[in-house]
């Protein structure tokens, strides 16, 4: 999974015999695991390994933006929310990060699911407080759930689409009942829930998109914030859950100053400049040759590589396949045909990068050679309804030289639009319709240009206009949600247990949704059939298989084309921060870091100093 939500439901006499069956047999527990197996943390556990319990409290972590932000709602689709929002909001639970998918009690003291998965129980911990000192209760977890139903973004209907209704049993007791028996995923994704204050929220609008600032129950509150420049969030110090197992070590910083840039290069010169402490480095070109100062060679500015063990996903340029231009798979294939990974990665990547072959790139999720006999029992019900290719050959991305010269790849390309009805008049391609071709890429990020320019280039080879159309963040998103855009780069994010974030990356139920992440468009029956399949997986073993059968199948649809990866995240930070020896497997950990004692840390004025020349 990656994100929020599931599930199922039992009808007339069979769900209450069920129900019965399910107070009979299931027991509450501290952690609960997607296939029952027993979580890697026992109930008197005193600390996650990749915390350091006894790390020092106090000082300022300060961290860069991008472009801006005009809300404090980070639940709804208007406007920009500020980065680390959710830092004020506890959630039901929260996962570990060196297990696939654990869910460990936050808010919920204990968890209780019905032996089929038809329902999950979440006993509220009498000590769970908001800010206001008012107490949580099963009141506040139904009125989130509806609310965020009502009139949160799109995307949570999807995901909690197999949600049936929730029950408030008592004061600290809540059930959410599910449409279908059988998801195993789903009981784990509901306590990704935040949990938000009815109280609150009972005289505001929560549709409205504003910088008011929200109640929540978090470790953090929301401290001086300045429109679109920055954001301060300040340490709650008697905050409920500080001394909970699943929180020792976390929060350490006294205050978390974020400050926005809208240009990365200024931003990378900035923190070189001491004005921020920590970043996170996607430029293979920079980070071989942007940190060449005296604060990296004398220590006090450290690069340090920390192994990714989580799947890379899919980062890629997406086609809009809601444009009819996009809609014949051999012109998609063409496309992909005419981008030069190879030479990117010697000229502009200093080598660095791994070209994305699946979407589940780096695990064991991914496709490899032919289908196997798991597979194919997957696959072979939807023969004459995906790619033949599936089942007779080893999906491939296209590869080079290196020299620059893809004679080939354009000879191939231009055989796939003719047979789509392309043809050259003169110095230019016309489509299907004898109309020039011309399409737009939609970006945000001036550094991402100089990797189009080369494929602007490849194209017009073959009499094809590539517009690249670079807007600020706020248009950015607007125009994703609208899907008004031809092309973009962006990213299918996975994590080691894969399920309900898929509807929304590629189910037909989430094409028409603005707050969906099917910037495709993909309608698909058949990928809907594996999708549905794959959620409901009964095993490790299962949920491979079926990952695996959707790779083939978005493989050889040539939805997108291909980006690259690292195996590692790139991070920079300056020397007065320190992290635990024990990094977690599958995330960076950020907020286990703390402030090495007896280091100067920025004074209010430096601080204000900082704030006011962003920008």
């Amino acid at each position: 999974m990656t994100h929020p939500l599931r599930s199922f439901l039992l009808h007339g006499s069979s769900l209450i015999l069920l129900g019965l069956a399910g107070l009979a047999f299931a027991a509450p527990k501290h952690a609960v695991t997607l296939y029952d197996e027993p979580p890697k943390y026992p109930a008197n556990f005193t600390h996650f390994e990749y915390t350091n319990p006894d790390a020092p409290k106090g000082g300022t972590f300060r961290e860069a933006g991008f472009g801006g932000f005009d809300s404090l709602n980070p639940f709804i689709s208007k406007g920009v929310a500020a980065d680390e929002i959710n830092l004020i909001y506890d959630t039901l639970a929260v996962q570990s990060m060196d297990e696939p998918f654990t869910a460990y009690g936050l808010v919920a003291e204990k968890i209780e699911k019905a032996p089929d998965n038809a329902w999950v129980r979440f006993l509220i911990r009498k000590e769970a407080r908001f800010h206001d000192g008012t107490p949580i209760t099963a009141d506040d977890v139904k009125f989130t759930f509806d609310t965020l139903m009502e009139k949160g973004a799109p995307m949570y209907r999807g995901y909690y689409a197999d949600v049936d209704r929730v029950e408030v049993e008592s004061a600290r007791s809540v059930r959410f009942v599910f449409k279908h028996a059988g998801n195993r995923e789903l009981p784990l994704i509901v306590g990704q829930l935040p949990v938000l204050p009815k109280h609150w929220w009972a005289e505001r609008d929560f549709a409205k998109s504003n910088l008011e600032v929200p109640l929540g129950s978090g470790p953090y509150k929301v401290g001086r914030v300045q429109a679109g420049r920055s954001i301060r969030y300040e340490r709650v110090d008697d905050w409920w859950a500080k001394d909970l197992p699943v929180s020792r070590g976390f929060y350490n910083f006294d205050t978390i100053q974020i400050d926005y840039y809208r240009d990365n290069t200024v931003a990378l010169e900035a923190l070189k400049a001491g004005q921020f402490d920590y970043w996170l480095e996607t430029s293979a070109k920079n980070w071989a040759t942007a940190y060449n100062t005296p604060a990296v060679a004398n220590g006090q500015l450290i690069k340090e590589e920390i192994q990714n063990r989580n799947p890379t996903g899919m980062q890629g340029f997406i086609f809009n396949t809601r444009r009819p231009q996009f809609q014949d798979r051999r012109v998609r294939e063409a496309l992909g045909l005419l981008y030069d990974f190879e030479w990117a990665n010697k000229r502009l990547f200093n080598g660095a990068y791994f070209r994305t072959r699946s979407y589940f790139d780096n695990s064991e999720l991914g496709s490899q050679g032919l289908p196997g006999e798991e597979e194919l029992a997957i696959l072979e019900p939807l023969r004459g309804k995906i790619p033949a290719e599936v089942f007779s050959e080893e999906f491939r991305v296209p590869a080079t030289d290196g020299s620059g010269i893809i004679r080939e790849q354009q000879r191939r390309a231009y055989q796939l639009l003719q047979q789509a009805g392309w043809r050259i008049d003169g110095d230019r391609m016309l489509d299907a319709n004898g109309q020039p071709v011309s399409f737009e890429f939609l970006l945000a990020q001036t550094e991402f240009e100089r990797v189009l320019l080369p494929f602007k280039r490849n194209l017009a080879d073959l009499g094809i206009e590539l517009v690249i159309r670079r807007v600020d963040v706020s248009q950015y998103i607007n125009r994703l949600r609208s899907r008004d855009f031809d092309m973009i780069v962006g990213g299918f994010g996975q994590s080691n247990s894969p399920g309900n974030e898929q509807r929304e990356y590629w189910h037909s139920s989430s094409a028409d949704n603005p707050g969906s992440r099917n910037f495709i468009g993909l309608k698909d029956p058949a990928i809907d059939q594996i999708v549905e399949e794959l959620i409901n997986a009964d095993s490790r073993q299962d949920l491979i298989a079926h990952t695996r059968a959707l790779d083939r199948v978005l493989l050889w649809g040539y939805y997108v084309i291909p980006n690259w990866h690292i195996k590692t995240w790139r991070v920079a930070y300056w020397n007065r921060f320190e992290h635990p020896k024990v990094t977690p497997l599958y995330d960076i950990g950020l907020h286990t870091w703390w402030v090495r004692p007896g280091l100067e840390q920025p004074s209010e004025a430096q601080q204000q100093a900082t704030e006011e020349a962003v920008q």
